[in-house]
């Protein structure tokens, strides 16, 4: 799980959330936007001793809870084609979206037509494991004559999760019929402290915030768990590692490649 952090900026992770995805193996991203004009690499001598100084302050929390976690630096002009260039690099299968969590007893897992739902069970049974969290998986059907279909996807969810060892008691089903999806899961939200969302369709180059999980994310009070798409291939442009090929560093490190790809894009005029 990649967990960004612009701790210039005061960002942190709440303790609530630490302690909930202690059993998930964790990628700490302290990251930094800068202006177009400003060098990443201008950034990072200034700034860098003091971002990773307050990242191995966070890792060491993450590591009292028993956390597996490990820590990247990157200094950027996008921060979300970062987000998605050290995710894809590291594997991970969901970012977290930090905002406050005072309490986290209750998840609400939002579930579509067009996505995995075994890849998104399975990682939800992950996080669950060793906690008393309680959940509620959602389903929005655009209309009427799809609640049926709304239905079964829910229960096939469900019967999922109970293969993955949580108990039904844990696990409840909620329908709505809304011609506003977005806006029906942030009112389910406002009852539940971690909203969980899939990513919209299964394409590598479509960055994991480019869609209506990046507006939930802005909208809502709770930590959002944005779980990636299961790619089986990488598109026709792109390279096993899913990087387009001329977006690729000769360099081996997570940062430099990071720091390089923007320091590239600064060069051909990209923001």
């Amino acid at each position: 799980m990649l967990v960004p952090i612009d701790v210039l900026e005061g960002q942190s992770v709440p303790s609530t959330v630490v302690e909930a995805f202690g059993s998930v193996p964790v990628v700490l991203l302290g990251y930094r936007e800068v202006p177009d004009q400003t060098a990443p690499e201008q950034a990072r001598d200034q700034y860098g001793d003091r971002v990773r100084s307050e990242l191995e302050a966070l890792r060491s929390v993450f590591e009292t809870a028993g956390c597996d976690v490990t820590t990247r630096l990157a200094f950027t002009h996008d921060r979300l084609k970062t987000f998605e260039r050290v995710t894809v690099d590291e594997s991970c299968d969901a970012v977290l979206l930090c905002n406050p969590a005072p309490v986290l007893e209750s998840v609400l897992v939002a579930i579509r037509s067009d996505v995995n739902v075994d890849h998104i069970v399975r990682l939800v049974g992950t996080v669950l494991e060793g906690t008393d969290l309680e959940v509620t998986l959602l389903h929005v059907a655009s209309e009427e004559s799809r609640r049926d279909a709304g239905t079964e996807l829910l229960e096939t969810a469900a019967t999922a999760l109970a293969g993955e060892g949580v108990d039904a008691s844990r696990v409840d089903r909620r329908l709505v019929v809304d011609g506003s999806p977005t806006d029906a899961i942030l009112e389910a939200a406002d009852d539940h402290d971690l909203l969980v969302v899939g990513e919209s369709r299964p394409s590598i180059r479509r960055y994991v915030f480019r869609d209506r999980a990046e507006r939930l994310a802005k909208r809502t009070v709770d930590p959002v768990l944005v779980i990636r798409g299961e790619y089986l291939e990488p598109a026709a442009d792109e390279g096993d590692d899913g990087i387009p090929a001329n977006d690729r560093s000769a360099s081996v490190s997570v940062t430099d490649v990071v720091e390089s790809v923007e320091e590239g894009d600064q060069r051909d005029g990209a923001s």
